[in-house]
């Protein structure tokens, strides 16, 4: 018997770090109710861009909203980095939060007491993580703010929040 090997590469085994398995949220009841999300399924693989598109009340936020755990799905599997979301309790949730997952809300949600670089360090400080003073310097100055630290939100223009 003959047998012949071949070099062959084998394919990469991508990682999804985002799925969702027939997800549906629905808001109200009644003649007030409305569906946000019907039957979604969707996989975002480690190292994938992923834009989310559509016209205003597609249901784009809600979606976004469902894998950042900040809403339930009405029905459904949420997973984010191989951890089923849709049951956890709300300090697991913040926990993955603060861990996993960056959102940038529309509305830019900035403490307005606190100043710039506060506002920056609190994630970080909510976490107890130790404070990166050269990985600080280098968003600071890559966002222009390096003139702003001390300046309060309702100081700043759109843009700079």
């Amino acid at each position: 018997m003959n047998t012949t090997l071949q070099n062959q590469s084998v394919p990469e085994v991508k990682s999804p770090v985002v799925s969702l398995s027939d997800v549906t949220k629905i808001y109200g009841r009644g003649d007030t109710r409305v569906r946000a999300l019907k039957g979604i399924d969707l996989v975002i693989n480690k190292g994938e861009f992923t834009s989310i598109m559509g016209p205003s009340g597609s249901g784009k936020s809600t979606m976004l909203h469902v894998i950042a755990g900040l809403d339930n799905p009405t029905k459904g599997v949420v997973t984010v980095d191989g951890i089923d979301i849709t049951h956890l309790k709300d300090k697991e949730l913040t926990e993955l939060r603060r861990s996993r997952i960056g959102f940038i809300f529309q509305s830019f949600n900035l403490v307005p007491t606190l100043n710039v670089e506060d506002n920056i360090l609190l994630p970080m400080q909510l976490s107890n993580q130790k404070i990166d003073k050269e990985w600080m310097s280098r968003v600071v100055q890559v966002l222009g703010l390096s003139d702003r630290l001390k300046h309060r939100p309702s100081e700043l223009s759109g843009g700079q929040q």
